[in-house]
């Protein structure tokens, strides 16, 4: 789940961040016909590993929300990640 995160994260900067600029500003369309797919594509998979990870039962309802919100958030999976490091180690510790 982490990788994900970082993943459809580093993508979502990517597009919002270079690719759209680099269409609107420098007339170059190709960055976000590029960076548009592959930011879904990892969109879909950190959706499908959230689905996943939901379906294990041992997260609550406001930890869903949150990973869903914070992939519409430039930088949000980085914060993200932090959380999720930590439920893993506290997981870890736990067993």
């Amino acid at each position: 789940m982490r990788a994900a995160s970082l993943l459809e994260g580093m993508t979502l900067v990517l597009l919002v961040g270079i690719a759209v600029p680099l269409k609107h500003l420098a007339d170059f369309p190709v960055a976000v016909r590029i960076m548009g797919p592959v930011h879904g594509l990892a969109f879909t998979l950190y959706v499908w590993m959230l689905v996943q990870t939901l379906a294990s039962g041992r997260w609550t309802r406001a930890e869903a929300v949150r990973m869903l919100a914070v992939a519409f958030i430039p930088f949000g999976a980085f914060a993200n990640e932090r959380l999720l490091a930590r439920r893993q180690r506290a997981l870890a510790s736990s067993v």
